[in-house]
């Protein structure tokens, strides 16, 4: 065996993952046999080891190569390979060799005098009815900066590049110089809580899951699972209703623009009752949470609860039955499963377009009862599928929070705070977490004495640019803002 196969609770030991000297057949074969790549980076400066991990059926896998200054590109066979190999040239000097366009991710070298995207190397269209149209990096709106380069024949998109890196503040690099050591834990969830502001909770999970999987602790009790996917669930309700509004914004229908930006407040009121954020700061630790509901704050909640989910799903509703909501969001941005699947989307981008990838149900985090929640998918891959997607898990979530209120209710407890870990050294470990926009995957290597030798996160919006850039070929330009709140991905979670 060249790989390694271990369940999601798992940490294994480093050295019992076979060093590879085809590292890239051998990823590349993976990938054909339906292994999905979750991370893929390198631990050294100009030379080092590359580490790949995997999902699939409900294990991972695990391998790694020697000690190499270059490999053979996996992109070239691989698509959802890609952008993981340029961040490991740009961060490590480890050469993909044929990459098929190796370029900067987030960083671009300084030049005096020139600007940011200068000699960026943007994809050009030649003709004479050809022409460019270029969109930020500073936007109209108060809005997260990108780059946007539209090569267009007359109003037809015929390519759209997306330049990042503006948001880069080098978390990962900040969390190497943390200790290991559990004195440090608040720092380091502070850092990963701000990775992408509106996927705090799910950050944190993932970070919290990682050391409690690397160091052993086992099955947490139900009432900490419960809390922590009550904090899951109200971050996937606020961001779901807001992303509704903005996409009925975006049709022009201002009624559930309006009443979905008041509600998406509601639910995030809903945290802050029970942590004392609005994002869900400060709620997960190592082992734990850091607070608990007495039955009366329950009662509260659910109360809360019913009143905001019955005008959630109300107001959506009436987006929906709209003729022509539904005429500007049919066909609009589409993305077919076999593209989705070769990009490696995930999340909603990805279930939209019939692809099965939920780490809630692939991979989840605890035995509990999910009271009639399922993977929710559709299959036209369109701006209207990535909004009833939306619409559904909304339902889903309601539900889930309920039961789990009425849970907590009936069994009250207190002092559910986190527990102090010292890392094992020599580990692999690895986090999946199904945030709302998709799967926050967070990876952590240690060396001998148990300091991180890596600490890798994986957005959702790192695997789903891509699919909104794929999205906009041959649709009109004029569908561009409809097309991107759809996909609705993190600009800082790209860059972290």
């Amino acid at each position: 065996m060249q790989h390694l196969i271990f369940n999601p609770d798992e940490a294994p030991r480093v050295e019992d993952i076979p060093v590879l000297a085809d590292f890239t057949g051998e990823l590349v074969e993976l990938i054909n046999c339906n292994w999905r790549l979750l991370a893929l980076f390198a631990v050294g400066q100009g030379r080092g080891e590359l580490y790949a991990v995997l999902a699939g059926d409900g294990q991972f896998c695990a391998l790694r190569s020697g000690s190499v200054a270059e490999f053979d590109s996996i992109a070239r066979l691989c698509p959802q390979a890609q952008l993981f190999e340029r961040e490991i040239y740009e961060n490590s000097g480890i050469m993909p060799r044929h990459h098929p366009w190796l370029k900067s991710v987030r960083i671009i070298p300084d030049a005096p005098g020139k600007s940011r995207n200068a000699d960026y190397g943007f994809y050009r269209v030649q003709g004479g009815q050809a022409h460019e149209v270029g969109v930020g990096p500073i936007h109209a709106g108060i809005i997260e900066p990108g780059h946007f380069r539209f090569q267009c024949y007359g109003e037809n998109v015929l390519n759209l590049e997306i330049a990042l890196g503006y948001q880069h503040r080098g978390v990962e690099r900040m969390l190497l110089e943390l200790p290991a050591a559990s004195t440090a834990n608040h720092l380091r969830l502070r850092l990963v809580e701000c990775v992408a502001g509106d996927e705090s909770v799910a950050n944190a999970t993932a970070q919290c899951v990682l050391w409690e999987r690397m160091f052993g602790l086992g099955a947490l009790d139900e009432y900490t699972q419960r809390m922590r996917r009550i904090g899951l669930e109200l971050e996937r309700l606020a961001c779901h209703c807001g992303d509704l509004g903005a996409i009925a914004g975006d049709t022009g229908y201002l009624p559930t623009s309006s009443w979905n930006g008041r509600i998406r407040g509601d639910f995030l009121n809903m945290t802050a009752a029970i942590c004392g954020n609005r994002f869900g700061r400060e709620f997960v630790h190592p082992g734990g949470v850091d607070n608990d509901l007495d039955p009366e704050q329950c009662g509260m909640l659910l109360e809360k609860l019913a009143s905001c989910g019955r005008d959630a799903l109300a107001s959506s509703e009436a987006m929906f039955e709209s003729a022509s909501v539904r005429d500007r969001m049919e066909g609009t941005g589409v993305i077919d499963t076999a593209l989705a699947l070769e990009l490696g989307l995930v999340g909603v981008a990805a279930r939209a377009s019939g692809v099965e990838c939920d780490a809630r149900f692939n991979f989840p985090l605890s035995s509990l009862p999910m009271y009639g929640a399922s993977l929710r998918k559709a299959a036209g891959g369109d701006v209207m599928a990535r909004a009833m997607v939306r619409f559904l898990e909304m339902k889903d979530s309601l539900e889930l929070v309920r039961n789990d209120l009425e849970w907590l209710a009936a069994n009250p407890r207190n002092g559910t705070r986190g527990q102090q870990m010292k890392l094992p050294g020599g580990r692999l470990g690895v986090a999946l977490v199904e945030s709302w926009r998709g799967e926050v995957c967070h990876v952590g290597l240690t060396g001998a004495d148990g300091e991180f030798l890596a600490c890798k996160i994986v957005d959702p919006s790192f695997h789903n640019w891509i699919g909104l850039s794929l999205a906009m070929r041959n649709g009109q330009i004029s569908d561009f803002p409809l097309c991107n709140k759809s996909f609705n991905l993190s600009y800082c979670g790209h860059d972290q």
